[in-house]
């Protein structure tokens, strides 16, 4: 499922144009990348977390040819799932 298919699911659920749903759900991403960037967790009650980890610098090596390389520092976003989506998938 991609943002299309789930604005079109929205706007058939809520009886809303695909053009609003498409405006929503890119909001809904839109903000949760905003919260991720300044660092904050987001919360969504009965879905799941969203939250920012800090990635140390390492050293790894390129599989070409074995060199050691630096990889930078970065910081990722995680998804963990509630326990009622958990449960959803786990049947």
């Amino acid at each position: 499922m991609n943002n299309s298919d789930l604005a079109d699911t929205l706007a058939a659920a809520q009886g809303i144009t695909k053009a609003d749903a498409r405006k929503y759900v890119d909001g809904v991403f839109a903000a949760i990348a905003d919260a991720a960037a300044k660092g904050d967790e987001v919360s969504i009650n009965g879905f799941g977390k969203f939250k920012v980890k800090d990635s140390p610098a390492r050293e790894g090596r390129n599989p070409a040819t074995g060199e050691t390389i630096q990889i930078a520092a970065a910081k990722k976003l995680s998804f963990a799932p509630a326990k009622a989506v958990k449960d959803k998938l786990n049947g």
